[in-house]
């Protein structure tokens, strides 16, 4: 990956930070895109002090703000001369907020704003040909509960369900998975949606269940028994990323490194149409072929 460059947004820690960490080691120029420099600052230091790579650099993105995702994409194709990767790894699970944009956070950030994200870099990624697009998205998606309306990405608190809502997002990263792979064929732009397994990562920080008194001690055994830790959960993302053999594949959904059935949802043709207008109504920008 010499001459390659790539893209990982929340890369200060868990499952971003490892997949920076591996890029690294292969000779990317890779871009910690977070929306705490801080954090960011401190994750790219020990990048650099364990891989002895020159190329790894901060780039602030909140994900919370179409401003800030606007801003981002804007220096990138400006500062930039090619992007081969663009890793949508951020992920969000909290409690009901509403966003400066006014939609519910979890959704923007999760989805949305890498939608948005997306659509702003897209040129850059094709001139880059061949290039991909990951999407670490989560086996939830293909929970009873994530089917969402079209309609309600704003969401009263009074209908807000974390784990529901999570989900909703997650499909609808699989959904644009999909879509958007039929509108990128002929470009050399593949992409790839994916679940990394249930992991030890900083995504479980604002899960409400944890406010519980005893519930943070119990949860943590659970872990720390049963789950992935951040490089092991950081494989499929590398994977669908690097992987030689994937080369002209795109569209398909993966875990443990291997395609896997995904929700028969997200293979609606319709849906992600549907999907694919109310999102750039949502952010303002259209699709250019």
């Amino acid at each position: 990956m010499a001459s390659k460059t790539a893209i990982v947004t929340g890369a200060n820690t868990g499952i971003g930070k490892e997949t920076a960490l591996d890029f690294a080691q292969r000779g990317a120029r890779v871009i910690l895109a977070c929306r705490n420099e801080e954090k960011a600052k401190d994750a790219a230091r020990d990048i650099i002090a364990e891989t002895g790579s020159d190329k790894v650099v901060v780039r602030i993105l909140d994900l919370a703000s179409f401003k800030s995702v606007r801003a981002f994409a804007k220096l990138i194709n400006e500062t930039e001369e090619r992007l081969d990767i663009l890793v949508h790894n951020a992920g969000l699970f909290e409690s009901y907020k509403v966003t400066e944009d006014g939609y519910e956070s979890s959704f923007q950030v999760n989805y949305i704003s890498h939608f948005l994200l997306t659509l702003l870099v897209m040129e850059k990624l094709k001139k880059s040909a061949p290039s991909r697009i990951v999407n670490v998205s989560s086996i939830g998606h293909a929970s009873k509960g994530a089917a969402f309306q079209l309609d309600d990405f704003k969401l009263s608190k009074d209908k807000f369900n974390g784990f529901v809502r999570y989900t909703q997002a997650k499909l609808a990263q699989v959904v644009f998975t999909k879509e958007l792979s039929k509108r990128l064929e002929g470009t050399g732009v593949t992409v790839y949606a994916l679940h990394p397994g249930t992991v030890k990562s900083d995504i479980w920080r604002y899960w409400p269940f944890l406010e519980k008194p005893y519930m943070k001690p119990l949860v943590q055994l659970v872990m720390f028994l049963l789950f992935k830790d951040c490089e092991q959960g950081a494989q499929t993302t590398i994977y669908c990323s690097v992987a030689e053999e994937l080369e002209g594949i795109s569209g398909l959904y993966y875990s443990d490194c291997r395609v896997k059935e995904c929700n028969p949802l997200a293979k609606d043709p319709g849906l992600g149409k549907k999907l694919w207008d109310v999102s750039e109504r949502l952010t303002g920008e259209s699709w250019t072929n």
